[in-house]
């Protein structure tokens, strides 16, 4: 069969009149569109440092806006092109719901490491206790989050885990109240021990002046009393001051020659 030049020709003239100047204007809006993207990004980058956002999440919020930008401008494009874009949307439908079925425990830690990231119910450095771990923060990321046992075991937590139960935080507010329990007979006279261990109290380091410490009985059992003592000390080498002040106390209270029951 011959091939018709002139038939070719006047559908690629009719072609090019119809679809030729939607086309152009479309690469124009891409082009303007891909330079404004540029801008907008470095103001964005600028606005995030400026407010010293996390750099986990001021990465991620970059990319995302840029991205969702670029999925904007190109489907933009495209509709001004004449492109029909129905076959797509049925496409990105499947294949949102797909994803999200398959990854539903997945976005749960993303979401709550946002969350994390931006309500900071916790920091790096902060001490922690949850999911029955107690631990230094090391490490935040998107999903999830690092923690440093006492014990120099690492434990690694999913964030929509830490999202959904308690945390709490044990050195966000500076200063922990350290809680000593003593026994002693009926015998032995409560006045004269809490003057021994007020003493011992004052002699010791890093107990902090403010709020004062308390000491009294806490509690009556059949053959003894307890002694508790409160003082507050810095949140971080907590574990350490409570091993040093129940080692100073007993030597103290012995020194005194007031004698624990059953010695």
């Amino acid at each position: 069969m011959k091939w018709n030049w002139d038939t070719f020709y006047d559908k690629a003239y009719n072609w090019i009149i119809s679809f030729g100047p939607r086309i152009l204007i479309g690469l124009l809006i891409l082009f303007i569109g891909l330079w404004l993207i540029r801008v907008f990004n470095r103001i964005f980058r600028k606005t995030l440092s400026k407010h010293n956002f996390n750099p986990s999440l001021r990465y991620f919020l970059q990319n995302l806006v840029a991205l969702t930008l670029q999925i904007l401008l190109i489907l933009l494009v495209m509709q001004v092109a004449g492109i029909q874009l129905t076959f797509f949307a049925a496409i990105i439908a499947g294949f949102s719901v797909a994803a999200g079925l398959a990854l539903s425990g997945t976005l749960q830690n993303f979401v709550s490491g946002i969350l994390i990231l931006v309500l900071k119910p916790y920091r790096v450095g902060d001490n922690i206790n949850t999911q029955n771990q107690e631990g230094t923060v090391t490490s935040i990321q998107l999903f999830y989050t690092t923690v440093l046992t006492f014990d120099n075991k690492t434990i690694i937590i999913p964030n929509g885990q830490l999202s959904n139960n308690v945390v709490i935080n044990l050195s966000r507010e500076g200063k922990r109240r350290l809680d000593i329990d003593l026994r002693f007979d009926y015998k032995t006279n409560p006045d004269h021990i809490k003057k021994v261990l007020q003493a011992s109290i004052d002699s010791a380091d890093n107990i902090l002046p403010e709020p004062v410490a308390r000491i009294g009985i806490s509690k009556l059992d059949v053959d003894k009393y307890i002694m508790t003592v409160n003082v507050w000390v810095n949140a971080h080498g907590y574990y350490d001051l409570l091993i040093a002040l129940n080692e100073k106390l007993v030597r103290d209270v012995q020194k005194a020659e007031i004698h624990f029951p059953g010695t």
